[in-house]
């Protein structure tokens, strides 16, 4: 078993410190890396959706088993690349009778587990450094497994009691009904305005169908490897030691702090996939602890149900509100359940850590968990199961 981390000191990442650059430029070139980091990000989001879309719309047609609900939860967000897509497909899909809320609860649950596979894809960057490696897959999964055991949990008591659909339907009926509420991140709209750049030039050069897909994917994953590479570096040299420390143990002494972080974040970029893939290469840098980084993801959780809810404001309609928020539901009592008891809150890092101490040892096995988690088993459940 591998030693727990202490709540203060720094990870064993440590590189000498150059000054030759000055604070305020390495700061803007921080933040320019990041935005650059964004856009790749973006891209591949394009790419995948582009290739994947009309299989995504496919997936919700004709199912009825609450596994099989599941998996295409999964499926989808992983071809779209967005749970916020995914859940707000669900929420129009409900509002307007398609889709039966007892169908839909479970296609949210999954929704939750596929929006975890961009930290994880994000987190392949840091392969060729062995430490970096382990404390970037680390930081990655563990949100996984969050989200799996939530799910292990939560869709055995729903099915058996459905006590989400039924208090969620119960707050639904207090709100008022229909709106014409809208929210556009402003973060989220530069990101797309650099990302639709880059998009403008390729589809000059490539001819629209499979291959431009394909491109936006190459180039994005190009962009997130490049910006990687020099923003964990100039991370570790601008956070200096102190603030670092100060950093952690604000976040040590109160988990609440780290998840209110985690939803500030994540309704002001409208993606909680942006949150917890900006985490991993801070973690991977030995800025914050996989500990400390813990809770942030966990409040990404429960922001990225605005999207949801904006939807359902939208449509007007109860069925609507009811399944986003299901979705709220489901994210506050995962966290009830697993965060505030000492003896399981860390179960989930724990299990992420020993996967990356094998993933270190053989690179292969990050790989393959990342496809068989979000691709393989979600696919054959949907063939077996419909």
């Amino acid at each position: 078993m591998s030693p727990p981390e202490t709540l203060y000191n720094a990870s064993p990442i440590v590189d000498s410190p150059k000054r030759s650059i000055p604070t305020v430029a390495r700061a803007a070139l921080v933040v320019g890396l990041l935005y650059l980091f964004l856009v790749g990000i973006k891209l591949l989001e394009s790419g995948v959706k582009g290739l994947g879309s009309d299989t995504a719309g496919g997936l919700f047609e004709g199912i009825t088993n609450p596994l099989a609900a599941l998996f295409v939860g999964i499926l989808a967000t992983v071809l779209v690349q967005s749970s916020s897509v995914t859940t707000a497909t669900i929420v129009g899909l409900v509002a307007t009778g398609v889709l039966p809320i007892e169908v839909a609860v479970p296609m949210i649950m999954g929704a939750n587990i596929g929006t975890s596979v961009t930290n994880t894809i994000v987190s392949l960057a840091h392969a060729r450094k062995t430490e970096e490696f382990r404390l970037a897959f680390s930081a990655a999964t563990m949100h996984d497994f969050f989200n799996l055991i939530a799910v292990a949990i939560l869709l055995p008591l729903e099915l058996a009691t459905g006590f989400l659909q039924s208090t969620a339907a119960w707050l639904a009926e207090l709100l008022p009904g229909g709106s014409d509420a809208t929210f556009d991140s402003p973060i989220k709209g530069a990101v797309k305005w650099g990302a639709s750049l880059v998009q403008q030039v390729i589809e000059r050069i490539v001819d629209p169908g499979t291959a431009l897909g394909v491109t936006f994917i190459v180039v994005g994953i190009s962009i997130i490897f490049f910006s990687l590479a020099f923003v964990t570096k100039n991370m570790r040299v601008l956070i200096a030691a102190r603030l670092e420390r100060s950093v952690n143990a604000a976040l040590a002494r109160s988990g609440l702090v780290g998840i209110a972080v985690g939803i500030i974040i994540t309704v002001a970029v409208q993606s909680s996939s942006i949150t917890t893939s900006i985490l991993v290469p801070i973690v991977a840098s030995g800025i914050l602890l996989v500990r400390n980084a813990y809770p942030i993801t966990l409040g990404a959780n429960i922001g990225t149900t605005v999207t949801a809810i904006i939807a359902a404001l939208a449509t007007g309609a109860v069925s609507g509100m009811t399944i986003a928020l299901v979705h709220v539901l489901f994210n506050v009592t995962a966290i009830l359940i697993l965060y505030p008891w000492t003896k399981i809150r860390y179960v989930p890092v724990t299990l992420a850590e020993k996967l990356a101490g094998v993933a270190v040892q053989r690179r292969w096995v990050a790989v393959a968990y990342t496809v068989i988690v979000f691709i393989v088993i979600p696919l054959a459940g949907i063939v077996i199961l419909t």
